[in-house]
């Protein structure tokens, strides 16, 4: 069984509430949803009107090669959402995605891409082999960053 994580929503309420004008001077983008755009802490498609910011993050901090950054989609007064384990929320199942598996020392040890309604048979052989710390999952297409994958508390 595996578990999907949201990112904090404490790493951007900071954010929330500030001025076209404040974010901006943090490289922060103010973006009105047309409804296609996933939220990292929600794990939902921000709905069509929506206020969603649009920033760069690092979700990948190990002292590694594979160390990465990119930018992330995060609606305004977001509210972080925890999945039930073995569930993928629609707006990672319904995008091509990239899945990545790391180990303890934080290196990429295989990958592979898969549409977001088949990801479930791939995460769990990942998991299935003992040298696989997590996941990332990507957004195949503009390769930015989704969620992480664990194994589930049993």
């Amino acid at each position: 069984m595996f578990q999907i994580h949201p990112l904090p929503v404490d790493a951007f309420s900071h954010l929330f509430g500030l001025s076209d004008e404040e974010l901006a001077a943090s490289n922060v983008q103010v973006h009105i949803s047309n409804g296609a755009f996933p939220c990292r802490v929600s794990l939902a498609d921000a709905a069509e009107g929506e206020r969603v910011l649009l920033l760069n993050f690092e979700h990948q901090p190990g002292d590694t090669p594979y160390r990465s950054r990119h930018a992330v989609f995060v609606k305004e007064g977001a509210r972080e959402v925890h999945p039930e384990p073995g569930s993928i929320p629609a707006s990672i199942e319904s995008r091509l995605l990239s899945v990545r598996a790391f180990n303890r020392d934080d290196e990429m040890i295989d990958a592979d891409v898969i549409e977001g309604k088949d990801v479930s048979g791939l995460i769990a052989t990942f998991l299935d082999n003992p040298k696989v710390a997590y996941l990332h999952l990507h957004f195949a297409r503009r390769g930015c960053f989704a969620a992480k994958v664990t194994r589930a508390d049993t």
